[in-house]
Order: structure tokens, then sequence, then C-alpha cells
């Protein structure tokens, strides 16, 4: 029986050297058929053997990273919302530095002191069936609370049309009974539409602001409503 000769370490230096020089071009042939491992990580590539580093090659393109689409943004809005521009104050005269104009088109009372506007208020004055004469008015006397009913003005309290109402706030604008007053149980309609029985009605605040601030003699001029002139009283 024939021994096999043992290889020296020269010579097992030699082969792994080969087998390991074999490896290293079969990875640069993969590398150059597959561009996306150009840029390979070091590799393992015998066991027992220290990896080995592939290095990149250049005139390869690398890969773009993948990119996450941005979210879609709204359009920025560059308009803004223009406010009503404020009526021409009314041509009359006044001796207290107030006058207000109760407008029916816009369902607005604007009121002046000294030429300046200082409030604008929603209203709802009379209905089609008791539409507010128009025309220039001057307040008089006021009531912090009061009853209002029909008969002031020839309906009786217990007919269909008749009302016996309490209300707060009042400042009475003629003698045949329209006044502006507070009227919480129409702020639905004020600034929208007409539901009173003549009288301006505004919220229980504005009603307030009325009573506290504007005196006697002041002019409020009624404008664009379906009633009749109104005849100074």
């Amino acid at each position: 029986m024939l021994n096999s000769p043992t290889p020296t370490p020269r010579a097992s230096r030699r082969r792994s050297a080969r087998r390991l020089t074999a490896v290293v071009f079969g990875v640069l042939a993969m590398a150059l058929a597959l561009p996306g491992v150009a840029n390979a990580v070091p590799v393992t590539v015998i066991p027992g053997l220290p990896p080995v580093e592939i290095p990149a090659i250049p005139g390869l393109p690398t890969p773009p990273a993948p990119s996450t689409p941005e979210a879609p943004q709204p359009p920025s809005s560059t308009t803004t919302e223009e406010k009503p521009a404020d009526p021409a104050i009314p041509n009359v005269k006044t001796e207290t530095g107030y006058i207000a104009l109760a407008d029916d088109n816009t369902h607005t009372i604007t009121w002046w002191h000294n030429g300046k506007v200082v409030k604008k208020m929603p209203i709802s004055m009379g209905s089609d069936a008791h539409p507010t004469p128009h025309g220039v008015y001057y307040t008089k006397e006021k009531y912090r609370d009061m009853y209002m009913d029909s008969s002031t003005y020839g309906v009786p309290v217990d007919s269909a049309e008749g009302y016996r109402t309490y209300v707060e706030y009042a400042t009475r604008m003629s003698w045949d009974g329209i006044f502006i007053h507070a009227a919480p149980w129409s702020v639905n309609q004020q600034g929208r539409s007409n539901v009173s029985h003549g009288c301006i009605n505004v919220t229980t605040e504005y009603g307030k602001w009325v009573y506290d601030n504007v005196p006697r003699n002041t002019p409020i001029v009624v404008r664009n409503t379906i009633g009749p002139k109104y005849q100074n009283s």
C-alpha cells in the first residue's frame, strides 16, 4: 500500500492562494453582470480564511436610494374675506352727536357718534303684515322694562292679532308705539328677516347698549322698508 506524500506548508499556501484568486475573479465577474452588487460589503469566501473585501468598480452607476413622496399640501389662500363697507352717514341734524341708520336691505342698524361708526347691530323690523314706516324718528323716553300690548294701536289683546309681551331695554321712537328694544325671541331672525309688529328688535345686549348710551332726541333714520312714510309725531 502506497502512502500519499504529505504536502509541504509552502505548497498548501500556493493552492489556497490560487483558490482565493479564482473566487475573487468569480465574484468580480458577478459584480460586472449585476451592477447592484458592485459595492458589496466584505464577503467570507472560504471557511477559515479572512473575508475578502470587494472594491467598488469605477464607472458603474449606483442605484438611487428610494425616495418617500411628499404629502400633498393644500393650496395656500392669499385672499381675505372682505367686511361690508360702512354705509354713508345720513344727512340729518343731531343735537346729541349720535345718528342711527336702520336699513331694511341689510337688516342692520348702524350708529355714529361725532361722525364715527361706534356700533353695528343686526335687527328685525316689522313684518310684511306690520311693516315699519320709513323716515326719520327721534328717540324719546326709555323703559328698563315694560309690557307692550296691541291695544295701544287699536288691536284688542284677546284678538287673533293681539298680544301682550314683556320686554326689556325699550327706547321709544314714536308716540304711536314704535320702539327699539331687546327681543331675545327673534334673535334667529335678526339680521335676516322681519318678524316684529313694527318695532326694531335687537338682542338684549344691544338693547341695553342703546338704553345706556343713546340720549333723548337722537335721530334714527329707517330706510328701504315697504311701510308708508313716517309722519313725525
